[in-house]
């Protein structure tokens, strides 16, 4: 985008400013959209939480759309686990409803049946709550990854 109304850079971050705008004024927002068939415009998903597992991109936000049909689960966060051949492999943190009894396993089955076969999540981790932030989203970056997933 570009505009009067878009930030000239980073406070004292001038890598990051030229990273992110160009010679002509033009920022890159890292968001990623699709246009409709009347035109419209819709953020999908955000660049840098893309999961590029073997060369095909996973975007996050539609696993979690998945994620959050069923009616057991209360919260979820795809992210990205580092893979020794694919690159990267598909992974949720998953919270539960109260009084649910779905496993890891049943988690990974409900997503599977609803998307590509590469898209689903290989490792499923249950939480009791997801970490986040001030405002009450998600923070991702707050996610870890346990050491032991399946």
């Amino acid at each position: 985008m570009r505009g009067h109304n878009i930030m000239k850079g980073y406070w004292n971050l001038p890598d990051a400013t030229a990273a992110s705008i160009d010679a002509d004024g033009w920022f890159a927002t890292g968001d990623i959209g699709i246009v409709d068939e009347e035109g419209y415009f819709s953020i999908v998903d955000r660049k840098k939480e893309m999961i590029i597992r073997g060369g095909l991109n996973v975007y996050p936000r539609e696993i979690e759309e998945v994620l959050y049909s069923h009616p057991e689960i209360a919260e979820a966060a795809v992210v990205g686990v580092p893979h020794d051949t694919l690159g990267e492999e598909v992974g949720a943190a998953v919270a539960l409803k109260p009084g649910s009894a779905l496993t890891a396993d049943d988690v990974r089955a409900f997503v599977k049946d609803r998307v590509a076969s590469y898209k689903y999540p290989r490792h499923v981790w249950l939480l009791a709550e997801l970490p986040k932030g001030a405002t009450g989203k998600v923070q991702k970056r707050d996610i870890t990854v346990p050491a032991e997933i399946n």
